[in-house]
Formats: structure tokens, C-alpha cells, sequence
């Protein structure tokens, strides 16, 4: 089916379409180029929504605006936004309405072959060395989903030969009907639980991304990572495992510092991991994540030459200056404790950090030991702060950082500044989300490198 198919399929529907945010505003306008009724559902009101009000009402769309804008659905299609958990819409779905998304719809129409990533951490620099990679080799990429731009409007462009590379949030895959021909989880670990209703919900989302795979499908996963591990797979699915400690049979392994693709038991080195440009043993593992979903795809030498040329992802351990001696790198997607952890990771020596942020509800245990072992300076702000100093405070370790407590950002980095010695790191590196004080992790990061310029 195509999208002007699809499109003809509701042209008497009444269609909502909840939030309003930019990612949705592409959906809308592809919705009313076709002459169709939409409604947009969305909590902030006219002053809020500013410009984007103005959109919406020279588009002609009607509104429903304010806390109780989920109240009244009574559209034949609702177009659900991700960050609206699908149980707000029992009710419609109870009464006939279809339920669907700006992601499902475009799995249903995209004419091209789908390349799905997702994964608690990592998802994003995985994602772009793929679309790096298969650039490399000559295909024509179209990146989107999670990242980047959304792809739906995209779609009239899209050929029969190129590639769609999409990162998947567990909040777009909960409920979806399709699963890309091939899927990679990166690995599983507690996150969003502010949303998800416990860590199961949570895995289900995640591993909708390979449920409705068909024969000869592929999925990639981390051999390392034991809840990705012990899942329930698709039969129709041809799995492949990323492992840093085991010789796997099909995927791509580590081993004595080199990097091996492997099928039906046959090896050939791709790379050492020393010639891997980003920092850390994380990005390891995804360049041997991305090397095994392109697979087929490409040739070796494309892998190799993205892999030694790569700089990283913005917000991604991004160094963003050094100043007198000390360097400062923005981690500002490291919205969840094992995030942090594959960030301290990287460095040699002890660092300054800068953590905390909103609470999504995830345990902090496992954070206390490694910024014990990694930290010499611990400054701390935001909501999550106390349930990060506790978790220090509980570690079994001799060495302690010293602790600082700071206002906001701009204090943090204050602080920072003033503690740095020449030769020392410092990082912000959240742990947490940045909807206390930012609308994403990237308007932090942003903020972050803002402010450690102006030093």
C-alpha cells in the first residue's frame, strides 16, 4: 500500500492526532493536503503551543487543547504520539476507533527495506554508524525515527532500493504491528519506568521490533546483555549476536583486541578496536552492533572506514573545549545509570562530574560503585540527586568523591570550573532525563556547551 492509497482508505474519516509537537506537525499536513478532517489533541494550551497554534489554525485544523484533552475522543482514527501511553486510549479503541501512529503508518507504506534499531542504551550512535556505513557502501539512506527527521513525509521519495535506517523508543514500538526485515536490540536495563508500567512492559515494548519478523528476517542482539539474551525470539527470525566475551556463530565478536565477523562458524577479522575512532569500550560495542546489522549490506572495507573515521553522535561524550589544561565533555544522553557508567568508562583517570536531573523512577544502586572508582568530584543537581548521593554513600568502596550540591546547570559548571585542575576531565553526565529543566537531552547538551564556552 502506498501513502496516497492509505490516504484514500480515510478520506471520509475523522482523524485525531495527539500532540502537537514538530515531530506531529509533517503528519498534520500530509492529513489536510489530502482535504481530511483533523482534530489535534494536545495537554498545553493556545499561549503555549505558540507558533505552532498559528500553524495549526492557518492548516485549518480544529483543537482540543488543555488537561483534558484526551477526554473527549471521538474520532474514527487516532493517531497516537509516542509519548502517550496507548492504556489513555482503552476507551476508543473499546468504541471502533483505530489506533495507529506517525511510525505505523510508516512501516505500512514505506516501499523500501526497513532497518529498525532500538535498545536502552547506545541506540543512537548504532543507528548513524549504520546509516554511515551503507552510505559508505553506496546505498541510499533515509535516517529517521527516534532521531532526526520524521520519515512519513518522506516516503513519495523513497525508491524500491533504498534503505530506511530508524531508531525505535520502546514508546513507539508498544503496540506496533510490523517489525523491520532487520531488527537490532543494543541491550536491556531499567529506563523509562516513569512511563512503562514495570521493567516487563517495558522488554515487551522493546521486543516488539521482532515479533511479526517474517521468514528470513534478521535480528541482532547482544550476547552480553542477559535479558537480551534469555528472550522469547520469533521463529521466522535469522539471529546474530554482538559478544566482547564469547565467540559467537553468527554476529560479530572481540577478541584479543579484534573485532571478528562471524557465519555459521567461519571468522574473518574486520578491525582491531584501538583503530575505532570514538572513545569507549560502549562504542565498541556498537561498531560491532552496526557491523553485524550491515551485514550483507556491505563490504568490510566500508565497516573499516566509517569505524576509523566516525567522530560520535552530538551530546555522545562530545568534547566540547579544553581550557587551561582541562577538558569538558557534554554525555548529555546519558539519561539513565548504565549510560553514566559506559561514559566513565572511558576515561583512564578520575573525572569531575556533573549528575542529575528528573526522576524517571529507575534504581541508582548500580551507579554508587562505579562513580566511586571513576569520580574524584561529584557535583549534583536536580531531582535525582539525593537518590544519587545515597547510592554513593551505600557503596562499598574505601574512596568516596567529594560531594557538591548546585542550584542548576550553570552552577554545576561554575563549580566545575573553579574545582579543575590542568589535566583534569570533566563531564556532565546526567544519569537522568532533562524534563526538569529542559524539553530534551538535547537543548541540556546544548545549554551545557553554552555554558562551558562562555567560561
Amino acid at each position: 500500500m502506498t501513502i496516497d492509497q492509505y490516504l484514500q482508505t480515510i478520506a471520509d474519516k475523522r482523524v485525531a492526532v495527539i500532540g502537537a509537537g514538530v515531530s506531529n506537525l509533517p503528519l498534520v499536513r500530509l492529513l489536510r493536503e489530502a482535504d481530511i478532517d483533523v482534530t489535534v489533541h494536545d495537554k498545553k494550551d493556545a499561549a503555549a503551543l505558540g507558533e505552532i497554534y498559528d500553524t495549526l489554525t492557518a492548516l485549518g485544523v480544529a483543537t482540543v487543547l488543555g488537561e483534558h484533552y484526551v477526554d473527549a475522543l471521538d474520532e474514527d482514527v487516532i493517531f497516537r504520539t509516542p509519548g502517550l501511553h496507548p492504556r489513555f486510549l482503552e476507551h476508543a479503541r473499546a468504541r471502533g476507533a483505530q489506533i495507529t501512529s506517525e511510525m505505523e503508518l510508516f512501516f505500512a507504506v514505506c516501499p523500501c527495506r526497513i532497518i529498525g534499531i532500538t535498545g536502552s542504551d547506545g541506540k543512537t550512535t548504532t543507528t548513524t554508524l549504520v546509516c554511515e556505513i551503507l552510505k559508505h557502501a553506496g546505498h541510499t539512506c533515509h535516517l529517521g525515527g527516534n532521531i532526526g527527521a520524521p520519515l512519513l513525509p518522506q516516503v513519495r521519495d523513497m525508491q524500491p532500493t533504498d534503505l530506511a535506517i530508524v531508531e525505535l523508543s520502546s514508546f513507539q514500538l508498544m503496540g506496533m504491528q510490523y517489525s523491520p526485515s532487520v531488527a537490532a536490540i543494543t541491550n536491556l536495563s531499567p529506563n523509562h519506568l516513569d512511563y512503562h508500567a514495570d521493567f516487563n512492559e517495558y522488554v515487551q515494548a522493546k521486543t516488539s521490533i521482532f515479533t511479526h519478523q517474517d521468514e528470513g528476517d534478521r535480528l541482532i542482539l547482544n550476547y552480553d546483555d542477559e535479558v537480551s539474551r534469555t528472550l522469547s525470539l520469533n521463529q521466522s527470525s535469522e539471529v546474530a549476536y554482538c559478544s566482547k566475551n564469547t565467540m559467537v556463530q553468527d554476529g560479530v565478536f572481540l577478541k584479543d583486541g579484534i573485532l571478528y565477523a562471524a557465519s555459521h562458524g567461519v571468522a574473518r577479522a574486520l578491525l582491531r578496536a584501538e583503530e575505532i575512532r570514538i572513545p569507549g569500550a560502549h562504542n565498541v560495542s556498537n561498531v560491532m552492533m552496526a557491523a553485524a546489522i550491515c551485514e550483507g549490506l556491505c563490504s568490510d572495507a566500508d565497516i573499516r572506514a566509517v569505524a576509523r573515521e566516525f567522530p560520535g553522535v552530538p551530546h555522545r561524550i562530545e568534547l566540547v573545549r579544553e581550557k587551561d589544561g582541562v577538558r569538558y565533555y557534554n554525555d548529555s544522553i546519558a539519561s539513565s545509570p548504565t549510560r553514566t557508567i559506559a561514559g566513565l568508562n572511558s576515561f583512564a583517570n578520575k573525572v569531575i562530574l556533573i549528575a542529575g536531573g528528573y526522576d524517571k523512577h529507575i534504581p541508582y544502586d548500580v551507579l554508587g560503585l562505579p562513580i566511586c572508582e571513576h569520580v574524584k568530584t561529584l557535583i549534583l543537581t536536580g531531582a535525582t540527586a539525593p537518590k544519587i548521593r545515597d547510592c554513593v554513600a551505600q557503596a562499598q568502596s574505601a574512596e568516596k568523591p567529594t560531594l557538591y550540591d548546585a542550584t542548576d546547570l550553570a552552577d554545576a559548571v561554575r563549580q566545575a570550573a573553579a574545582l579543575a585542575h590542568m589535566g583534569d576531565v570533566v563531564i556532565m553526565s546526567p544519569a537522568s532525563a532533562s524534563f526538569d529543566c529542559f524539553k530534551n537531552f538535547v537543548e541540556r547538551g546544548e545549554t551545557f556547551k553554552t555554558l562551558v564556552n562562555a567560561l
